[in-house]
This record gives C-alpha cells, structure tokens and sequence, in this order.
C-alpha cells in the first residue's frame, strides 16, 4: 500500500533523526521508494515545505512531478466528508477547525482517503480541542495512520554502512 507522508516527517527527519550531511541514506531511500510509487506526498504538502529557504526546500525541488499527489476528482466529495467528520466531533475549537482547514492536513486526510493510501505522520491522537490531528481522523475515517518509524520498519528500509574492506 502506497503511503502519503505529512510535512512533519521531512521536517523532523531533516532537523533531528536523518540529518542531510549524516543520513543522506535516508533520503536516498524515500526517492528510490517513491520510483517504486510506495512513497509520496501531496502537492499541499510540498507547498508547505517551499516555504523554507533551506536544505529541505532544495531537496523537495528537485523531486520529480510523481512525488506529489495532485488533488484529482474525489477529493473534493472527500474534502466534504473530511469536514463533515471534525464539524460532527462536535469538541474542537472553531479556531482548530480554521486551522485544519486551511493546512496541509486537510488535502492530506482527503486524498489519502480517496486513493486508498496510508498516511504517514508524527502527530499523536490526543483528544485535543485546540487541534484537529490527523491520527484522530484517519482513525475516524477508517484510513491507515502510522509514524514514519513504523513505515521504516514496515518497509524493512536499512541505512547500513558498505563493509570496509581489509
């Protein structure tokens, strides 16, 4: 099953666990992973990360037009239903509701939903009322939701060093 990663999981993977300058294995293995069209991301998504002026926003430039997920013709009834969901929870905040409606996020869960794809995240389910997450609507919506730890080991990806040779 093809997976979409959220903005988070670039973010954190360029600033904490798969540094570019110690981990390029890392980043080797999403592009070859999405040529086998198992990972990918929504164009929101990318959006997002353009913001930055940095090593990630390089990187995401140079992917090639697959990586992104464009919205296509079920998105929008399935933006509808994604709407439908957190406005029936009845405990978010209006401003959470604004908020997620106007991220990434939203596109996220929607076309995820659409295609059938798992969706990768960092977000934790909390019951929080000040922030719609995506964990707690995948889980609403029956869509698959794992961290991108899970994915690795899913996966089976490996980062291993080229024995040396003697």
């Amino acid at each position: 099953m093809p997976y979409l990663l959220d903005a988070n999981v670039f973010i954190s993977a360029k600033n904490l666990h798969y540094g570019f300058d110690f981990c390029p294995g890392f980043w080797d293995w999403l592009h070859r992973e999405n040529g086998n069209g198992k990972v990918l991301t929504t164009e929101k998504v990318r959006d997002e990360l353009l913001y930055g002026d940095d090593r990630l926003a390089e990187w995401i430039r140079q992917r090639p037009p697959s990586f992104f997920v464009a919205p296509d013709a079920e998105t929008i009834p399935n933006l509808t239903r994604v709407s439908e969901w957190v406005r029936s929870q009845g405990n978010y905040l209006p401003a959470a509701i604004s908020d997620f409606y106007q991220a990434a996020d939203y596109y996220l869960v929607a076309q995820a939903l659409s295609l059938g794809y798992s969706v990768v995240t960092h977000e934790i389910h909390d019951g929080s009322r000040k922030r719609v997450k995506i964990p707690t609507v995948c889980l609403g919506l029956d869509i698959p939701c794992l961290t991108p730890f899970e994915l690795l080991r899913r996966e089976r990806a490996r980062f291993v060093l080229p024995q040396e040779q003697t």
